[in-house]
């Protein structure tokens, strides 16, 4: 009830606004489980793409949305639930993971949609990062759910990162035709077999999207970006410091200039 207000809500006045299209809304099944697998452009695409769907699709979201004290932090957190987001708590490790698996399965065994990114996080410069082997491929063979995968398209450019206000523009959700993993179930132990899952998912997502495919984790690339960002920050700060010492420098040498051409006329004056 909550779920259908909230898309009332949001999502009619998200597509009268922003016009999102569709393609391939057919491979949506009317009735039964199915896992959603995405790639992650923008915090937007949990909004544009349960918009154009009629039946409810569950993502799982950072504990920390659900849990921010004062009245800001429960609005935030009644939102989120109103939208069909499920808290876990991703500083755990392993158990983070654990968590999300089994509320992914608890999602399909209720015969709902389960929707996930495999990238694990947004792109951080809106290439397509290899998808994380545990969740998605984890939850397809304990299930036996099919897996459809969607591609969100633009959604970066609505809001770029330092942008208050967002550009009215359409972005665009493909979605891709089932694919059946049935042949592996029973087999998610086997790491290589997840690995196999998983990057035929990724393949399907890249080819619906278009994205350049990048073949490391998108956290990792997330982290080397920052710390070349830190690196060059403190390139910047070292050479505005060396600029202030010159500048210094060449300011003491102008006054002491300055000061021996004052000696050296006072030397030539003739004596009273």
């Amino acid at each position: 009830m909550i779920y259908g207000a909230m898309k009332v809500a949001i999502g009619g006045p998200l597509k009268l606004a922003f016009r999102p299209w569709v393609e391939g809304l057919e491979n949506i099944p009317a009735t039964g489980p199915a896992i959603l697998a995405s790639n992650h452009l923008s915090f937007s695409d949990s909004f544009f793409f349960p918009a154009v769907l009629d039946r409810k699709v569950t993502f799982i979201a950072k504990a920390e949305y659900f849990t921010s004290p004062g009245v800001k932090g429960k609005l935030t957190a009644a939102f989120f639930k109103g939208v069909g987001q499920l808290p876990v708590d991703r500083s755990g490790g392993r158990g983070a993971g654990e968590a999300a698996i089994r509320s992914g399965i608890d999602v399909i065994e209720r015969g709902e949609l389960f929707g996930i990114y495999p990238e694990g996080t947004r792109s951080p410069d809106g290439r397509l990062y290899r998808g994380k082997p545990g969740g998605l491929a984890r939850v397809a063979l304990a299930t036996g759910a099919p897996v459809i995968p969607v591609a969100m398209i633009d959604t970066e450019k609505i809001q770029p990162p330092g942008k208050l206000l967002p550009k009215l523009m359409r972005p665009g959700i493909r979605i891709g035709k089932p694919l059946d993993f049935s042949r592996y179930q029973g087999m998610e132990g086997d790491r290589f077999i997840l690995r196999s899952v998983t990057d035929e998912v990724m393949y399907e997502i890249m080819k619906l999207s278009g994205q350049e495919y990048v073949d490391v984790y998108a956290s990792a690339a997330k982290r080397q970006l920052a710390e070349e960002a830190k690196r060059l920050s403190a390139e910047h700060k070292q050479a505005e410091k060396e600029a202030r010492q010159l500048e210094k420098a060449e300011k003491a040498a102008e006054k002491d200039a300055d000061a021996e051409q004052a000696d050296a006329g006072t030397d030539r004056r003739p004596a009273a």
